[in-house]
């Protein structure tokens, strides 16, 4: 490998501030804000909207949708155009 031309690759925390979920990973990514870890190390700490811990899709806690009222309001406005077509 040349030298000098790959990212530092280094233990790095990252976390999830949805959750308050922390792990511990190595990555390639820095960060200016450090967190002192359990093993009493210090790392550079990286933020995240969503891991698996807030994710729907792996807590299981399914986003319901108001299929409903979209298909009235689409319908509304189907009933609306045929309308506009008729007075003309």
């Amino acid at each position: 490998m040349k030298k000098d031309i790959h990212p530092n690759y280094q233990p790095v925390v990252f976390w999830d501030i949805t959750s308050d979920y922390k792990f511990l990973s190595k990555s390639t990514m820095t960060s200016n804000e450090t967190i002192e870890w359990e093993d009493g190390n210090t790392y550079p700490v990286i933020k995240l909207d969503v891991s698996a811990k807030s994710h729907p899709f792996f807590t299981g806690k399914k986003l319901v949708l108001d299929t409903a009222g979209r298909v009235e309001k689409f319908n509304r406005r189907v009933a609306k155009s045929k309308e506009m077509r008729n007075q003309k």
